[in-house]
């Protein structure tokens, strides 16, 4: 049931648009919804837009239902400046009604960004193009328990109060059952011969270049014997991987989703915080292996390596941008179900006058997805990969009217459409990189959607 409004005012003004405004928007709060039941009973009402969010590090979820608004952006340079205005525009022209000062609540937009707008265009990524975001028309935040319902409507085509009164059908569905899984019943790495010779070429390259690293992706397809149930994955995810930001944005009928564990940016008030997570190593259900592994990982001259190249990119990425930019001085381990990675947390206090958005410009790609340096890497990933990554190792997340927000890097990633789904993996080259281990190591990395779908690993 929707608490009583803090203010009394609030109906009142919900009926009295602005003469100069184009959105209205008002959050409240509500009764506890586990934000994954939410999502997944809702699905049937909305085939086109949803996205679905949810933090490691904090109690913090977001659930969009539809879209009132929807952002597109072309183009490489001017794309992120593209979107970021058209944002402030849309918020400076609202009406908002939103008395909780609680990061994440009242219009807040959500979505993402293709990894190279110039790469290969493939079928499968067609309905999210080089840059999508949405403004949903309904939003639910959960905050340390706490739940909040924002309303999204344009004056022009929407009437507010048949908006509010759909509201108690959305917490109704909130009770439905999510199905269960679809049947797989096919599975295929695609071309790993020819991926793991192309490793070889690209490592034989290296030593005859200015590039350091580059970062090579690959794909696997599966079949499933009827459609997938999204809400059934994302619950999965959020079951499975604790550690990681399980998120999933769709367009029209196609769902991209995943569980990353690797934050690019977040943005509360003036403090900005990012991560380099490069260099990793697989789990030991064996906890004394497990160390021994991380020990490893921790003393490895290549993985030490190829992580001092991100967090060195980070730094000088952030400095423009923020003052007193604090880097840790080693390395830690952060462990995910299957993989431990080298983990160095990068923080600095935000310039007046800039954005998240500048700062999500000034990241990607890092090189923990792209490679050193980046223009080079780039090329060569266009010229050698030989698919299309769409918004796969890119950045995905959300910015709310306060120009708060977080961003990752949407890794651990899968694409779903009806009964099929590609799943995407990478790994970081280096002078000395070996193809059969990188083969291996993407494989790990398949595991958290191989593992949320019901598919097998290897």
């Amino acid at each position: 049931m929707i608490k009583s409004l803090l203010r009394s005012n609030l109906h009142s003004a919900s009926m009295n648009f602005k003469e100069e405004s184009t959105l209205f928007s008002e959050t409240m709060n509500i009764d506890f919804i586990d934000p994954t039941m939410f999502y997944s009973g809702n699905q049937h009402l909305y085939k086109e837009e949803s996205f679905f969010w949810q933090s490691p590090d904090e109690n913090f979820s977001l659930v969009g239902l539809g879209a009132t608004y929807v952002l597109k952006a072309n183009g490489e340079e001017e794309r992120i400046c593209d979107l970021e205005n058209q944002w402030k525009k849309l918020c400076d022209q609202a009406e908002i009604i939103n008395p909780f000062e609680v990061s994440g609540t009242g219009p807040l937009l959500f979505g993402g960004f293709s990894f190279d707008p110039d790469s290969t265009k493939e079928k499968e990524w067609e309905p999210f193009g080089q840059t999508l975001f949405y403004l949903p028309k309904y939003m639910l935040t959960v905050v340390n328990e706490q739940c909040f319902l924002t309303i999204n409507v344009l004056r022009e085509t929407e009437i507010y109060e048949d908006a509010k009164a759909f509201v108690p059908t959305l917490i109704k569905n909130a009770k439905r059952e999510i199905p269960h899984r679809a049947a797989l019943v096919m599975q295929e790495e695609l071309n790993a011969e020819e991926w793991a010779r192309t490793v070889d070429d690209i490592v034989q390259k290296l030593e005859g270049t200015e590039l350091q690293k580059v970062v090579l992706a690959r794909k696997m397809k599966l079949e499933f014997a009827s459609n997938v149930n999204v809400g059934n994955v994302v619950q999965q995810l959020v079951r499975q991987q604790p550690n990681s930001f399980v998120f999933a944005l769709q367009a029209k009928h196609t769902y991209f989703l995943g569980a990353s564990p690797e934050r690019l940016v977040k943005k509360n008030g003036t403090e900005v915080l990012s991560t380099s997570l490069a260099g990793s190593i697989e789990r030991s259900e064996y906890s004394a292996e497990d160390e021994k592994l991380a020990n490893w990982l921790l003393n490895d001259e290549k993985n030490l390596f190829e992580h001092q190249l991100v967090v060195s990119m980070i730094e000088k990425a952030l400095r423009p941008y923020c003052e007193d930019v604090k880097v840790a001085d080693q390395p830690a381990i952060m462990k995910t179900p299957d993989i431990q990675h080298l983990y160095t947390p990068v923080s600095g206090e935000m310039k007046p006058g800039n954005t998240i958005f500048q700062v999500v410009k000034g990241l990607h790609p890092t090189p923990a997805l792209g490679g050193v340096p980046t223009k080079a890497a780039m090329k060569m990933i266009r010229d050698m990969e030989g698919m299309d990554r769409g918004f796969y190792a890119a950045p995905i997340g959300w910015s709310d009217y306060r120009m708060n927000g977080e961003f990752i890097v949407a890794i651990r990633s899968g694409l779903i459409k009806e009964n099929e789904a590609y799943l995407y993996a990478g790994c970081g080259l280096v002078k000395g990189s070996n193809s059969e281990d990188e083969l291996i190591e993407t494989r790990v990395k398949f595991r958290p959607m191989l593992r949320a779908v019901g598919g097998k690993s290897s």
